[in-house]
């Protein structure tokens, strides 16, 4: 079956009809009635400092939303919302369903793991797609993703289908057909979704880690003080979703009201609620989210790395390009996603610049930090480091920052 679809491909009614398959080859979680259309998710395929989720679960459970949100691992190169999760001491991502909905009426927003009753058949697909090298194919990498999504009873979805170097979908005409396909699938099983199109050729943010540099960095924005990258995708996504769901009358009033979110605290009093929920203690959880120093609670708690290695610019000019496939295979490289010590959950790249920054020669581009014993011991990393930087004499022009390209609508709609 695998081959034949790999071969002859499958259209969108084809693609529906496997994902609905998919999701009711298990259970499906369940929901209060009185929530009809207040639960939503987003899924992201990926990227280097990708840390939407952890400020836009707590933003849109402050909106009044239910966010049951199911999260992956880390995977090669790229960091995952679990594991940076299990940064903060206690945090548990294995839920019952019971505890699930307890969270979603106390809180409004849970960050859990997948269970083995939910969708058993994509497991049993994927592993039959690696072995017989289908993976690629649009319907089934559609109908995985879709699947998980469908088992957690939600009303609507937003997809970040992001392209580029260290995203799945290198170019940006895949990524917008990976984007159509997911689109029209999932609304066609009933559940309004929308899809953006975001660029990933350099690292979301200012943090790239699996762990405690991206909690530490997702904590900073529900403060107020987050990237502009990073709010722009947060504000677009909690927005297009409450759009979605009629909880708005327009995009701008969406924007807004996301934003107003973390201006007031009340999203960062989301996720304090959510860590202590999901079994981190309260003194813990308070000290992150309402101490002054971001970093206090995993230094104490022996989360960050032992060493930082700072990395300077060569010469004067702007900041043309910072690879962020490269600064990925980096942190990998360092051990970071194969946590054997409670350090090294502070692994990762801290960037002292973004791209369009003005730069001069000396200045600190970005500060490396990891468990090696000496400089000495990164020198095997330090050429590969350096090389992810661009400096160029040309000013990029501000539109080319923003991350989003495009919005994708089901041509139903």
């Amino acid at each position: 079956m695998l081959m034949a679809i790999y071969l002859n491909g499958i259209d969108v009614d084809e693609t529906a009809y496997l994902t609905d398959a998919m999701i009711s080859s298990g259970s499906k979680l369940s929901w209060d009635p009185n929530w009809k259309d207040c639960l939503v998710d987003k899924h992201s395929t990926g990227g280097i400092g990708d840390k939407i989720s952890l400020v836009l679960a707590p933003a849109l459970a402050a909106c009044g939303m239910k966010v049951p949100m199911m999260s992956g691992r880390s995977l090669g190169h790229t960091g995952g919302t679990l594991n940076k999760l299990e940064s903060i001491p206690g945090f548990c991502v294995n839920q019952s369903e019971e505890n699930c909905r307890k969270i979603l009426t106390d809180v409004g927003c849970c960050i859990i793991s997948q269970s083995k009753e939910l969708a058993p058949a994509d497991k049993i697909l994927y592993q039959s797609r690696d072995q017989t090298n289908t993976v690629s194919e649009m319907g089934l990498i559609t109908g995985s993703i879709i699947s998980k999504k469908g088992v957690e009873g939600i009303h609507g979805l937003v997809l970040d289908v992001k392209y580029g170097k260290a995203a799945f979908m290198t170019t940006e005409a895949k990524a917008k057909q990976l984007a159509e396909r997911m689109v029209e699938t999932s609304c066609k099983l009933g559940i309004k979704t929308r899809a953006v199109l975001t660029k990933m050729d350099y690292p979301l943010g200012k943090m790239a880690s699996n762990g405690t540099l991206e909690m530490i960095e997702s904590v900073q924005c529900l403060k107020g003080n987050g990237p502009k990258d990073i709010m722009e995708l947060v504000t677009n996504q909690g927005a297009h979703l409450l759009l979605m769901m009629k909880k708005v009358q327009s995009l701008e009033e969406g924007l807004k009201k996301i934003q107003v979110s973390i201006n007031d605290g009340t999203a960062l009093k989301k996720f304090q609620d959510m860590m202590v929920a999901q079994g981190v203690d309260n003194a813990i959880a308070h000290q992150l989210c309402q101490s002054e120093d971001t970093w206090q609670m995993f230094t104490e708690q022996n989360r960050t790395a032992k060493c930082i290695t700072e990395f300077k610019v060569d010469k004067d000019g702007y900041v043309q390009a910072i690879d962020a496939l490269c600064c990925g295979k980096v942190i990998m490289n360092l051990g970071a996603m194969e946590v054997r010590a409670d350090e090294d959950y502070g692994i990762g790249m801290e960037f002292c610049v973004s791209v369009g920054d003005p730069v001069s020669k000396g200045q600190t581009w970005v500060k490396v930090h990891h468990n090696k014993c000496s400089d000495r011991e990164l020198t095997n990393f330090s050429e590969e480091i350096q090389s992810a930087l661009t400096i160029g004499c040309d000013k990029i022009p501000e539109g080319d920052l923003r991350r989003i390209k495009e919005v994708i609508v089901s041509k139903s709609s």
